[in-house]
């Protein structure tokens, strides 16, 4: 039987945020938390209060599947909550767990109801011809572009998954959630003042493509938004006086923007373009730094040959990066461009992860294979073929740390929606072991140090990337097609984990230690860097009843 999948409602998404984040972090491992018939009820015994919310079946693995209506115990009856009075208990819970406040808490959590409520509005106005075009485009770039541009309701695990910096007249024209389309700005830079390092021809098509420039200058392209915040820079207002920088202005070919808000993929070119964006976005400021500049070349020359010794998988280069030399390095990294490959080369039709698990969304249950129970069942042994053997070969063999959640990977499929080939993406999380200390001692240490984790915490990793935020999910959306086969996801994945070799972590994950998922609601409450966030333990799927 078909789970209903619920409508999507601002006030609705932000409360089943919060709580997914207050069960996992806070009332889960303090064991406050029980199903109660269809509820979930969870106790905040600090502030004294007792919380329930609708239970739409079992969990599957770490993950519930939270309906309204979300209510308080008051006496003897049960009273209905909003998203705001939820917010204020999570808040002043975490103040007495931590002995910390945090008055920029609720502000984020307001933030990022008021942009999903923006971007629900701003998709409501989408015609409906324009969204029958949409629906009923066959191409293979079309169905690619719609999955990126598909994410309404963000990260089910934190707390303000849509905060964004700006107004919504200043976002609303770059967001992938409103189905955005943008052409970028060009500017020509003197030959001397342009940065440039990976592969030189790198970016030959965009330059094809793109306005002519005068002679002695190259082509840069830039974000829109990104110039206009950079635009009372004074080392930028004068190069444009003195005619080292000339701004070309708005020109083909349009972009695309991406999930990242950020990276905007190129169809006439089939390149992504990866750009800076000096505006924060969940967690943070959305900028390459310099040391992600130079990491990512560095790195896709390591990654790329270990992923060609792979089956069935790739990862989306990113051969070179662009910027500018001027005296003021937040131009530097502010005007910096990363280009990576594109999606044309994929056999079949290119699909984000993330878009597969929206439990607000449908672009797994129009998967042709997905129709029956059985025909589930072999899809996801597929996609768990397709995406956690690469993934944990690449660490186990390899020494590569993917971060390998939900945005990060793309899936190929057939015409009847099997998984064919899995492409991994984004340098910017990928990181390496210390076995490869030897090899990385030329660069710079900062680069060195951006792009290494040590051991403890590459497992960690690992697990909540390619477990927690993904694999979890997907088995969670699977199950809402299909109930009845809940219990066999986790028995027909353990094979893919078991043929990656006899490892002591891989041993201790077959045998259901708890899952390490990441603290987003605790990291956003004591305002770390992700890099330094801590886990929580989660129930395992592998330790079955």
């Amino acid at each position: 039987m078909l789970l209903t999948r619920p409508a999507l409602t601002a006030d609705d998404a932000t409360a089943t945020a919060l709580l997914n984040c207050l069960v996992r972090e806070v009332c889960a491992p303090e064991q406050q938390v029980w199903a109660d018939g269809g509820h979930l009820v969870m106790r905040l015994p600090r502030v004294g209060v007792t919380l329930r919310t609708g239970l739409a079946r079992p969990p599957v693995g770490p993950t519930y599947r939270l309906a309204p209506p979300f209510e308080e115990r008051r006496t003897a009856s049960w009273i209905a909550t909003g998203w705001e009075r939820l917010a204020d208990l999570v808040a002043g819970e975490l103040e007495l767990v931590t002995g910390q406040a945090n008055p920029e808490f609720l502000t984020q959590v307001r933030d990022s109801r008021a942009t999903l409520g923006a971007l629900l509005a701003a998709r409501g106005d989408v015609g409906e011809g324009a969204r029958e075009e949409l629906q009923g485009a066959q191409g293979a770039v079309s169905c690619y572009l719609e999955s990126e541009q598909s994410l309404l309701s963000g990260h089910r695990f934190h707390p303000s998954p849509k905060a964004r910096q700006g107004s919504p007249a200043q976002w609303l024209p770059y967001a992938p959630e409103a189905r955005a389309r943008f052409l970028p700005r060009w500017l020509a830079v003197r030959e001397e003042l342009l940065i440039e390092e990976g592969d030189p021809a790198a970016f030959a098509r965009l330059d094809e493509l793109g306005p002519a420039v005068p002679p002695g200058h190259r082509l840069l392209p830039a974000h829109p938004w990104q110039l206009t915040l950079l635009a009372n820079r004074p080392v930028l207002r004068k190069a444009f006086a003195e005619g080292l920088l000339h701004d070309l202005g708005s020109a083909a070919p349009e972009v695309a923007p991406t999930s990242s808000v950020r990276t905007a993929y190129v169809p006439a070119a089939d390149v992504f373009c990866k750009f800076s964006l000096d505006i924060r976005i969940t967690n943070c400021v959305r900028k390459n730094a310099w040391y992600e500049l130079t990491g990512a070349v560095a790195l896709n020359d390591i990654i790329q040959p270990i992923f060609a010794s792979l089956e069935g998988c790739t990862f989306l280069a990113e051969p070179a990066y662009r910027s500018v030399a001027l005296a003021d390095r937040r131009l530097h990294e502010g005007l910096g461009v990363i280009l990576r490959q594109g999606v044309g080369g994929l056999n079949g039709t290119p699909l984000l992860s993330a878009a597969l698990a929206d439990p607000y969304g449908s672009t797994l249950s129009r998967l042709p294979a997905l129709a029956t129970p059985e025909g589930a069942l072999a899809w996801w042994d597929a996609y768990v073929q397709h995406v956690a053997r690469p993934a944990l070969r690449a660490y186990l063999e390899h020494g590569v740390i993917l971060e390998a959640h939900l945005q990060n990977v793309l899936v190929a499929v057939d015409d009847e929606g099997m998984p064919v080939q899995t492409a991994f993406r984004d340098l910017e999380g990928t990181k390496l072991t210390p076995a490869w200390h030897d090899r990385l001692a030329a660069l710079p240490p900062r680069v060195r140090e951006a792009i290494t984790y040590d051991s403890g915490r590459a497992w960690n990793r690992v697990v909540y990337c390619l477990l927690v935020n993904h694999l979890t999910e997907i088995a969670a959306a699977v199950a809402d097609l299909h109930p009845g086969i809940d219990e066999d996801l986790w028995p027909t994945a353990r094979p893919h984990f078991s043929s990656c070799g006899d490892h002591p972590q891989l041993r201790a994950l077959l045998a259901g230690v708890p899952f390490p998922a990441k603290a987003n609601l605790r990291a956003r409450w004591a305002r770390t860097a992700d890099r330094t966030a801590t886990y929580v333990p989660v129930p395992n799927p592998f330790a079955g009843p």
